[in-house]
């Protein structure tokens, strides 16, 4: 399915902040950023790719901040009344 057809079925751009423990030195954290089209509120890709990620890596998560958006909305527009001034 193309992005577009994700959009039109309620996909939202997800990003998720992933912290996890470096494998090699279990005392300092890493951020890994995870960001794809996914279904709120279940988040199907997301629960698939942190399952994925327990099963396959070695880093242990320590935490997984989630925020989504609507990419398809009506157009913002504001206007400003003041002068543009260039140098």
């Amino acid at each position: 399915m193309t992005d577009l057809e994700l959009q039109l079925k309620n996909y939202r751009l997800t990003t998720a902040q992933i912290f996890y423990f470096l494998p090699d030195h279990p005392a300092v954290l890493q951020e890994f950023v995870w960001q794809q089209l996914d279904l709120a509120p279940r988040f199907p890709a997301l629960h698939g790719f942190i399952a994925f990620w327990r099963e396959k890596l070695d880093g242990k998560l320590h935490s997984v901040k989630v925020a989504h958006a609507d990419l398809i909305k009506p157009a913002e527009f504001r206007l400003y009344d003041a002068p543009l001034v260039i140098h």
